[in-house]
């Protein structure tokens, strides 16, 4: 499916997910009952993941540009409309709540973008963007800036669903991305050469995994890296001998998530704290939220909000509301 036809594929889905949508908020004028009960929904969304790898490339290098732009004075900001920017892990989940937030408030556009988590920091901090999207936790200085937590997510180590191995040690696995390990036959598979794919520098899916799994080692500049986890998902899914990381949530049928030192990678094990691999999916803003930008984090943090991404596989934050130092 060519890319033209892709996208039109996607905006007639779009609508349709829309129309679903108006339904279900139509049974209640306070939407206390809102329950998503469209797999079609979420499948779409799994498909503009893949359908989309190409664009999100162009997106993160347009935004880094406007970022630099604008230290120097040079890169505008729309006039109206709210603007979202930053992890590639947190956009999707994103782009999912602005859909059903435009069903209450249609009159208000936000523009979902990538560019990696420092960067949707740095755009929160200098007004670039109205809120920045974080999947890894906020240094000491960072966290003098306004952010939520709106999710956590686990972190998934995949490899092909042809490999026969299913389980590793996170010694292991550190040791396989500092290639201490090279060759699968060490871990008891076949013998070839592992190959290690990685997300990129700034990333906040790479900031998690080092702080959860690589300690002190370093990840080996060997390693394959790609800039989304739709990307590291398909290198994965295409080459028997690969092994990567991705968020927990958009593990699919395509790649095969290793349990780590027995424990199975799944919400009821991140939150009963025994799978030890989860960071927090944060919102990030350079002052106190207003207007339309508080309106949508308060959507995402209600009930509704919670639901939704709850719906796409991420586990639901215990407080409503919690920020700053209190996450």
């Amino acid at each position: 499916m060519g890319s033209v036809e892709r996208f039109s594929h996607l905006l007639t889905r779009s609508a349709k997910r829309k129309q679903d949508f108006r339904s279900i908020f139509s049974r209640s004028e306070k939407i206390q009952q809102f329950n998503i009960q469209h797999s079609a929904f979420s499948t779409a969304v799994k498909d503009r993941l893949r359908g989309r790898l190409a664009v999100w490339l162009r997106v993160a290098l347009a935004v880094g540009m406007c970022f630099s732009l604008a230290l120097l004075g040079g890169c505008g900001r729309p006039k109206t409309g709210v603007i979202i920017a930053g992890s590639t892990s947190v956009q999707p989940y994103a782009e999912v709540l602005v859909e059903g937030y435009a069903v209450l408030y249609h009159d208000d556009a936000i523009d979902v973008q990538g560019g990696g988590s420092s960067a949707g920091i740095a755009a929160a901090e200098s007004g670039t963007a109205d809120i920045g999207m974080s999947s890894r936790d906020l240094n000491e200085k960072e966290r003098e800036l306004w952010f939520v937590e709106i999710a956590k997510d686990g972190l998934a180590v995949i490899i092909n669903p042809n490999n026969p191995l299913t389980d590793l040690t996170i010694n292991q696995i550190r040791d396989i991305y500092s290639t201490k390990i090279s060759n699968w036959s060490e871990l008891g598979g076949s013998p070839a050469k592992i190959h290690i794919i990685a997300r990129e520098e700034g990333s906040g899916t790479r900031s998690a995994f080092e702080s959860l799994v690589m300690g002190e080692a370093e990840i080996s500049p060997k390693a394959i890296v790609q800039d989304s986890n739709g990307a590291v998902r398909q290198l994965v899914a295409d080459d028997k001998n690969s092994i990567g990381f991705i968020s927990l949530g958009l593990v699919d049928q395509t790649v095969k998530a290793l349990t780590l030192d027995g424990i199975v990678p799944n919400r009821e094990n991140v939150i009963n704290g025994t799978y030890s691999l989860f960071r927090p999916f944060l919102f990030v803003a350079g002052k106190e939220p207003v207007g339309a930008v508080k309106q949508f984090i308060d959507f995402t943090l209600s009930p509704n909000g919670q639901k939704l991404l709850e719906h796409e596989g991420l586990i639901s934050s215990a407080i409503e509301g919690i920020e700053n130092e209190e996450i």
